[in-house]
């Protein structure tokens, strides 16, 4: 097959030209960003006055208006697929946004869903809830209070999003439900959070506000209260804080008891759920943290949550609980952020401006009701008046109907019979043929005096703004008598927690603690040392400090490298003479070829420390320049790092140190004669002088050499060469 020839003719294709649009980034922000900014705070993640988000409402009102208020439950799958003709962000949603306001998640003090099946728990982060084909819901009684107004005018509706139906904007909640259920929000560049607080101390504080404008709010409404229950740890000056910003922060604790050596948690913070905590407290065990505790389990059920802890043999519960509280969710900070929407404007509001706006929302809720309600007494008054007008003579109206050849005349007869309006004419003409009696006319006339006293009593209610409130407060009342709870969540004032140090909490008891030549270290109880018998050592190793100590102590380790690390005896578990011990190296996360050279056991007071150095000086260092304020566990310059270090020495009283050197000499010395550093790095002074190529090899006590002529080896004046040392008084020497 001839291969085609290309056609040399063609043009050359031409790529469309880029058009480079430059904007300004603040114009961008603001064309781009800003409306979609807008849209997450108002319309999804920031509650209004009601205490709804939209998601909320739009669920609630659904369900109203499928009666299932005062009906039986139906399915959840039928109020999700119902709820997505109001909000189209897909049943998941929606059906998660529905699990929360049920009774059975537990998640609000008075839930607005009556519910039947799983919806996980609120305290449970895994528990997972059954899909909504299993699951039943109705809503519950309180949701009366939500929807009792709903039509009569009391709160605007507005078109759903693709203007089938029409929704309304808030719900007319007869009590301060935004303070009430809590809820919680991240909006674009803001987010809310806002505690839930008991009804009934809500609602009596709202209707002391409404009395008293400068009511103190904290004598009804003292703390907020949580479906969790737990305690919360009371700081007056914390909650006055919250109470006039709308920010700030409190703590709160789980509650527990405890029987036959088992701690038992069964309420705990709001803020966290069973997994957090057993994943901290899981962590704690295997770092050793929280020996005290032999297992712990979750034993939730039916009847409600339960956390079991173990314990040890003869471990303080208090002391312990303590310990959980600061190192777990078991104790757990809440953040307050009462970010609403006032009039779709997100306002960082204080308790009592919250109140302030809601009564002022539910005073407008109520004179628009009272407003509804008078122009449909009006209409009907108006009627009444019309059919009062025949009353004296029915025939005629009979008559005239009858003697009206078309329809469209009647209206406009009885109008010109009996002068009345064409409202009026309308009620009379579609009055049925059995009521065209006396009787029945009669009763309706009776209704004009009730009306026209009713007519004037909402009229004095709409031109007084007492009246109105009044009527809240009535509303407010029968809502505290009607669903009134008493509080999970239990004040408990900081003065009244008990306070416990980290030491207290440590185990007392003595010890002695042995520490090898390889770096190897031992804590043995006086009863296992009693019962045990000859060291096991490594080979070639061998035991260089003995220390008696008790479990409580610090103890500080002075390295070849002149680190300090610094430990507590607690930190180490009891040991047995059959063991190697533990290698400080690693167990303290030392330098490579790093090892201890010296150990003791500080009193930060006036104790000292002693090195002496191959080159012949010594230093004294205060004990005191190794404390520390924070937890620090490693110090650098613990010592001179100018010579090697031949001996140290923890001392409390002044005390008569030898020094040998490589020639054979030795030199007594008292240490009052060596005047302390304030630097631990100090290279220290001069005590035993050497000549060229000798060093000194060894450092002890005088008390442990037991000279036979301790004289021979003092001298009046520092720094000296020492004497000669004679073999009666030689031997070996170690650094202890």
């Amino acid at each position: 097959m001839a291969r085609k020839k290309k056609n040399v003719d063609m043009e050359p294709e031409v790529s469309a030209p880029i058009i480079i649009d430059e904007q300004n980034i603040t114009e961008t922000l603001t064309t781009n960003f800003m409306p979609y900014a807008m849209s997450i705070i108002v319309s999804r993640a920031i509650p209004e006055i009601d205490g709804f988000k939209p998601s909320h409402r739009k669920l609630l009102y659904t369900m109203h208006k499928m009666g299932l208020l005062n009906s039986n439950r139906t399915k959840s799958a039928n109020v999700v697929g119902q709820t997505m003709r109001l909000n189209p962000h897909g049943d998941a949603a929606i059906y998660e946004t529905l699990v929360r306001l049920t009774t059975g998640n537990e998640a609000l003090n008075h839930p607005f869903i009556d519910s039947k099946g799983n919806f996980g728990k609120v305290y449970s982060r895994d528990m997972a809830y059954a899909a909504s084909r299993y699951t039943e819901v109705k809503l519950d009684s309180i949701c009366s209070e939500i929807f009792s107004d709903i039509d009569s005018d009391s709160v605007d509706f507005v078109p759903n999003y693709d203007n089938t139906m029409k929704e309304p904007t808030l719900l007319p909640t007869t009590f301060p439900n935004i303070l009430v259920s809590s809820n919680q929000g991240i909006a674009a560049g803001m987010a809310s959070y806002i505690a839930s607080f008991n009804l009934a101390e809500v609602c009596e504080t709202t209707i002391a506000l409404i009395k008293n404008k400068n009511h103190d709010i904290h004598s009804t409404l003292p703390a907020p209260d949580f479906p969790t229950g737990g305690e919360l740890i009371y700081n007056r000056s914390q909650m006055e804080a919250i109470y006039e910003t709308g920010r700030g922060s409190f703590k709160l604790r789980a509650k527990w008891r405890c029987e036959n050596n088992v701690i038992e948690i069964y309420e705990i913070p709001y803020t966290t759920s069973i997994e957090a905590i057993l994943d901290k407290c899981t962590d704690l065990i295997k770092t050793g943290k929280a020996k005290e505790i032999a297992d712990m389990r979750d034993e939730t059920d039916l009847s409600g949550l339960k956390l079991a802890i173990d314990l040890k043999r003869g471990v303080d519960p208090e002391m312990l609980m303590q310990k959980l509280f600061r190192s777990t969710p078991l104790e757990d900070t809440v953040s307050c952020n009462f970010n609403i929407l006032v009039g779709g404007a997100p306002m960082v509001l204080g308790i009592r401006d919250i109140l302030d706006e809601w009564i002022a929302w539910r005073t407008e809720c109520v004179r628009r009701r009272t407003y509804f309600e008078l122009e449909k007494k009006r209409e009907r008054l108006h009627l009444l008046e019309g059919l009062s007008k025949i009353l004296l003579d029915i025939d005629k109206a009979i008559a005239i109907i009858r003697s009206t050849e078309e329809e469209r005349e009647v209206i406009p007869n009885l109008m010109i019979g009996f002068g009345i309006d064409e409202i009026q004419a309308e009620y009379i003409a579609e009055i049925k043929l059995r009521n065209i009696n006396k009787e029945y006319i009669l009763k309706r006339l009776e209704e004009l005096d009730e009306l026209r006293k009713t007519i004037g009593r909402l009229e004095d209610i709409l031109r007084s703004k007492a009246k109105l409130q009044n009527i809240i407060v009535t509303e407010l009342t029968a809502v505290i008598k009607k669903y009134r709870k008493d509080r999970r969540t239990e004040i408990v004032h900081e003065s009244e927690i008990p306070e416990f140090t980290e030491e207290d909490e440590t185990p007392d008891y003595p010890a002695t603690v042995f520490v090898t030549e390889s770096g190897y270290f031992k804590k043995i109880t006086p009863q296992s040392l009693r019962m045990s018998g000859e060291q096991k050592l490594k080979e070639g190793d061998r035991m260089v400090q003995v220390l008696e100590v008790t479990n409580r102590n610090e103890i500080v380790f002075i390295t070849n490298l002149c680190n300090a690390y610094k430990a507590k005896v607690s930190d180490f578990e009891d040991s047995k003479a059959s063991v190697l011990g533990d290698f400080l190296p690693a167990q303290l996360e030392m330098e490579d070829d790093e090892y201890p050279l010296f150990t003791f056991v500080p009193s930060y007071t006036t104790d000292s420390l002693i090195f002496c150095y191959e080159n012949g000086k010594v230093t004294r260092v205060p004990v005191s320049s190794y404390e520390t304020k924070s937890n620090r566990r490693k110090l650098t310059g613990a010592c001179s790092d100018k010579s090697p270090l031949k001996g140290a020495f923890h001392i409390h009283d002044d005390i008569e140190l030898a020094l040998i050197n490589s020639g054979g000499r030795m030199l007594l010395f008292n240490t009052a004669s060596i005047a302390p550093k304030t630097t631990r790095s100090a290279q220290g002074v001069t005590v035993m002088t050497l000549k060229k190529g000798l060093v000194v090899e060894s450092a002890a006590t005088a008390e442990e050499l037991s000279l036979k002529n301790p004289r021979r080896y003092r001298t009046k004046t520092l720094p000296a060469a020492g004497a000669i040392l004679r073999p009666e008084d030689s031997g070996q020497m170690s650094i202890e």
